[in-house]
């Protein structure tokens, strides 16, 4: 499988701010040949097109042929996926980014060698066995530190798909970050909550440096919560159902920040990918109406919590059976149910 094993960058920094002003100016040329393209009604440019225009000009910009090569591929797939005639042009505010073909980056020892330079890096994790593929590059993030982001296809012997025993449904929400249909309740960490006093007052002093520390720390901090949880399902159940909650939409409302300090997306996300690593199934389903039918009788009462007016009501009772439900809880049941469903056209044992 493809995995992404990201290392921070220990030396040759300037060569790399250099390379990066470079392979800005290589993708504005090609949004300048596609306008050209646009003007004269010609054939809109591929990768291959653009790479032959930029043929010989790697010296002149000190700069590898393979990755003034993999900036015009890019810029002709991101125009492709994006569906648009020509894209924004990158200037300063542009995030650091230099691409480099897979077969150009050797190891040697714990650093790498490209183009004739060694990189010296922070070696946190060993990188495994493989094949190094395209789509690696080098990347700034905002505080100005440079990583290596190597795109390594590997054999997991965890990759085996396990046997369906143990299921799980997950209901996201932003009181509770999730809940478990096991009961499991899991506190949502309100990290930049947390922070946002410490962002006022550095944004007030206008201190520009402290005010990406903070933000840094804040998607660190994140990062690790998220990382920590989606591992432990993963290794904890065999197939995970989760709630397709519209994050997108639900940041155009009031509850915009929250949402976005929830991090519902990049959890998602973590848990599909390590799912396949680790040969657990996962299936996002369709939460609608969760929270209203009871997961005891499968009915829908008269007495469910109903709409936005109805959410502050977080215990109910089912007025046709009677039981008693736990809001979320009762959510995340009818969640994994909905999963189970889906799943078992391929799934004998369910």
């Amino acid at each position: 499988m493809m995995l992404v094993y990201r290392y921070r960058v220990k030396s040759l920094n300037g060569l790399l701010n250099r390379q990066s002003r470079a392979c800005n100016f290589v993708w504005n040329y090609c949004n300048d040949r596609q306008k050209d393209a646009l003007r004269f009604g010609r054939p809109w440019l591929s990768g291959f097109d653009l790479n032959k225009l930029t043929t010989g000009s790697s010296k002149e910009l000190g700069l590898h042929s393979g990755t003034v090569n993999a900036v015009c591929e890019q810029y002709a797939k991101s125009r492709s996926q994006k569906k648009r005639p020509y894209l924004r042009y990158r200037g300063k505010r542009s995030s650091g980014w230099v691409p480099i073909k897979g077969r150009e980056l050797k190891r040697e020892g714990d650093a790498f060698r490209f183009a004739g330079n060694t990189f010296r890096v922070f070696n946190s994790r060993p990188l495994p066995e493989g094949k190094i593929k395209d789509g690696t590059n080098f990347s700034r993030d905002a505080r100005g530190n440079w990583y290596l982001n190597i795109v390594i296809d590997v054999v997991t012997p965890d990759s085996s798909a396990r046997r369906p025993l143990r299921g799980v449904g997950i209901d996201l929400g932003l009181k509770d970050f999730a809940t478990l249909s096991t009961g499991e309740k899991i506190e949502a960490q309100r990290i930049y909550r947390g922070a946002e006093q410490a962002l006022a007052v550095a944004q007030r002093a206008n201190k520009k440096r402290r005010v990406r520390a903070i933000h840094a720390k804040i998607a660190n901090r994140r990062n690790d919560f998220l990382h920590k949880l989606s591992d432990r399902i993963v290794r904890q159940f065999d197939y995970i159902a989760v709630g397709n909650v519209a994050a997108a939409r639900l940041a155009r409302t009031g509850m915009a920040k929250s949402v976005h300090d929830a991090g519902w997306s990049t959890f998602r996300h973590q848990l599909a990918y390590k799912a396949v690593k680790h040969g657990a199934w996962f299936e996002e389903v369709d939460e609608r109406l969760t929270s209203q039918v009871c997961s005891n009788c499968g009915a829908m009462p008269d007495s469910r919590p109903k709409g936005i007016a109805d959410l502050g009501i977080r215990e109910w009772q089912c007025s046709v059976c009677g039981r008693t439900h736990d809001r979320d809880i009762n959510a995340a049941i009818n969640i994994l149910r909905r999963g189970r469903a889906t799943l078992a056209a391929g799934i004998p044992v369910l």
